[in-house]
């Protein structure tokens, strides 16, 4: 495989825009850590809202934000496909701005968890980030760069810890409405993804998008080249031919004789592409992996998680040194990913963190050694988790599939994704409740070592692939799979 060279100036401009869009995530982070230091607040005598909260509206503050996200989620494909990748990154910007604009004005316990609702909204985006910067990005660099997706959102929660400490309950909404607001008039200035573009026909446009993103003249045949790399990623024949070749090289068959006009629905073509459908299945299996071991829990119930494993240490600033430790192990990710590969990094992070899942249970169960154990063995666990596990499953939900079932494959993970996140958090107190918390922490184990073995037989290195070349290695399992 030849390795795409990057200039610098393309690196920056990519990299850029990377963060930009990715900054949806950062939003994100400041919704769902932002309960975390506002509960002591919201249901003492003296909060500042109408009245305290109960149990059960507490309950509400942290997940309503997961079914927000799960309502919207399965119509990102809709809207990318019909309003393109920027304008549609954009559309789900102002969801956080309308959160922050009526938190600001209203004490009312109703209004404030309508629009914790409504960030659920904005969330769901998550999935049109990873698109779009997907097609954006070379292929070298993909996958660094859609971890800043991952990144971004530890950012987000660290951003928030730190002004949970040192600023007053308003002037925390005030700085994330303007960060909601800064985030969409970012975004204005970006091209549009070349490959919608295409899509749409508009090639001179989609040769101006990659242009502007590498760097180089709209007549450079840097630009002809992957115009005609997306043609042939677009055309629906391209699976059939992928089948009967061992290499990915009909790219200039296919552009001298352009497929008849035959318009599919995503459905439709998802149904007739058993590449696809395989794509699909380990995506989701790599999603549920990450999520059902149990991450979410540890970041939305940090401080409870401290307060039972360390009772003698400060919750909060563990916290916070939690918070730095998962964006450290983000970046981190983003460096190593695209020298690595996906495939090494996803099982072997797995494994390790099962094993830290399962030191912690035995460590809580029987107190076999001091307090500060259990704080080290959470915080390595976190930094394992988010140096591989916590980051591939965004980066395969938006690399694995074509462009025509993109949007459809890339909801249907990631509203499968907000689905368990909802159903983790919401059982998390209660399942504690009846088993206990080394319980809980031998089931994330048994989680993470079988989604582990999944991987090691069912998911394909994609590090560097273009989207053809990937195709075609699930063309060849699917062979291999019919020969058995």
């Amino acid at each position: 495989m030849d390795s795409e060279k990057v200039s610098v100036k393309a690196f920056l401009v990519q990299g850029s825009a990377a963060l930009a869009i990715s900054a949806l995530t950062t939003l994100t982070g400041l919704v769902f850590s932002w309960p975390s230091y506002n509960v002591a607040n919201f249901i003492s005598n003296g909060t500042v809202l109408q009245e305290p909260m109960t149990s059960l509206q507490v309950s509400l503050l942290g997940s309503l934000t997961n079914v927000g996200a799960m309502i919207l989620t399965p119509f990102c494909g809709y809207f990318v496909n019909n309003l393109g990748r920027k304008y549609s990154a954009m559309l789900f910007g102002l969801p956080f701005v309308l959160t922050w604009s009526i938190i600001s004005v209203t004490t009312s316990i109703p209004m404030v968890l309508t629009a914790v609702a409504l960030a659920g909204f904005g969330t769901a985006g998550q999935t049109i980030s990873s698109i779009y910067i997907s097609e954006i990005v070379q292929d070298s660099i993909r996958g660094a760069m859609m971890s800043t997706v991952v990144s971004s959102y530890f950012l987000g929660v660290l951003i928030s810890y730190i002004l949970g400490g040192v600023l007053s309950y308003y002037q925390i909404i005030y700085i994330d409405l303007t960060m909601s607001v800064l985030y969409v008039v970012l975004l204005a200035f970006l091209k549009e993804s070349p490959v919608f573009l295409m899509q749409r026909g508009r090639e001179k446009e989609a040769a101006e998008s990659i242009a502007f993103y590498r760097r180089v003249s709209v007549t450079a045949k840097e630009v002809q080249v992957e115009i005609a790399k997306i043609k042939l990623l677009l055309d629906p024949r391209l699976e059939k031919m992928l089948e009967g070749s061992d290499e990915p090289t009909v790219t200039k068959e296919l552009i001298e004789n352009p497929p008849e006009e035959k318009k599919l629905s995503e459905w439709q073509f998802l149904k007739q592409s058993p590449t696809s459908i395989r794509a699909l299945t380990t995506s989701f299996a790599c999603m549920a992996t990450m999520i059902l071991m149990g991450n979410i829990a540890f970041q939305v119930y940090a401080e409870t998680l401290f307060q039972e494993a360390v009772p003698s240490y400060d919750s909060n600033q563990c916290s916070v040194f939690l918070a730095i430790i998962l964006l450290l192990a983000s970046v981190i990710c983003s460096f190593i990913i695209d020298k690595f590969g996906r495939k090494p990094l996803m099982i072997l992070t797995a494994a390790i963190a099962s094993v830290c899942t399962l030191l912690l249970g035995v460590q809580l169960q029987f107190d076999l050694a001091p307090e500060w154990v259990s704080a080290f063995i959470i915080y390595v666990y976190s930094f394992i988790f988010n140096v591989g596990v916590a980051v591939i499953p965004y980066v395969l939900s938006a690399e694995l599939f074509l462009p025509e079932v993109r949007g459809l494959c890339g909801s249907i993970t990631m509203t499968s994704g907000w689905a368990l996140n909802f159903i983790t958090v919401l059982l998390f107190t209660p399942a504690i409740e009846v088993v206990g918390i080394p319980v809980m922490f031998y089931i994330f184990s048994v989680v993470g070592f079988v989604g582990a073995t999944y991987c090691f037989f069912n998911l394909p290195e994609t590090k560097g692939l273009s989207v053809d070349a990937i195709q075609l290695l699930f063309v060849k399992k699917t062979k291999r799979k019919n020969e058995v």
